[in-house]
This record gives C-alpha cells, structure tokens and sequence, in this order.
C-alpha cells in the first residue's frame, strides 16, 4: 500500500530500519546537539538537509535503492527534520526552564510558558 509512495524497498522494514530508526536517532542527536549549543534552528535544518543525503545513501549502498531519487529523498529528508526538531524542542525547552526558573515552567514535552 505505501511501498512506492514512503520507500522503494519490497519490505517497509528496510524504511523504518534506515531512515525511522537510524535516521531518526542521528536526527534526534543533531536537534540536541544544535539546542544545547544554542544555535538556531536554521543551522538544524541545514543539517539535516546533509542527514537526508546520508540515509538515501544508506538506502543505496546496502539495499540497493536509487541513489538519485528527488521523490524518496524528500521523503527521508522529511522523516529526519521532523525528528530532529522535535529534539531540538525537547532540549530547548529543557534549556529554558532550567536555566531561567523564575521566568518559565514547561507546558508539555515542546513549549513553555510564563510562570505566574
């Protein structure tokens, strides 16, 4: 059913091996690493654009998809940003009510909000 639209490979676990779980941690790790050092979320983005390169190669390389495919690196590149952002969120907000207490409380995993 989504063999074709999300991976080229003849099983989705190859998909969710590379680039959920492999891409998905390396994603993960890039977003902390870009919150802990304080960089904008541009960088991140950058960086991940690079990341997505790296899980299309991945793909090619040991199971032999197509390394030049705008269609499935989009959809790579897709999985990794919005992973890695999600870790850059976590850690920024972990950030921000550490380091400023008397201004912010956590409102969830990805916000903060004004402590009253």
């Amino acid at each position: 059913m989504l063999q074709g639209i999300l991976y080229e490979e003849s099983s989705i676990l190859l998909f969710l091996l590379v680039t959920c779980l492999m891409g998905g941690w390396a994603a993960w790790m890039t977003g902390r690493a870009m919150a802990s050092t304080w960089r904008s979320a541009a960088h991140l983005f950058g960086y991940l654009l690079i990341l997505g390169l790296a899980v299309r190669f991945i793909h090619f390389a040991l199971f032999g998809g197509t390394l030049v495919s705008l269609h499935y690196y989009l959809v790579d590149t897709l999985v990794v940003q919005l992973v890695g952002a999600a870790g850059y969120r976590v850690t920024r907000v972990g950030q921000m009510v550490d380091k400023y207490r008397w201004l912010y409380v956590a409102d969830g995993p990805f916000f903060w909000k004004d402590r009253v």
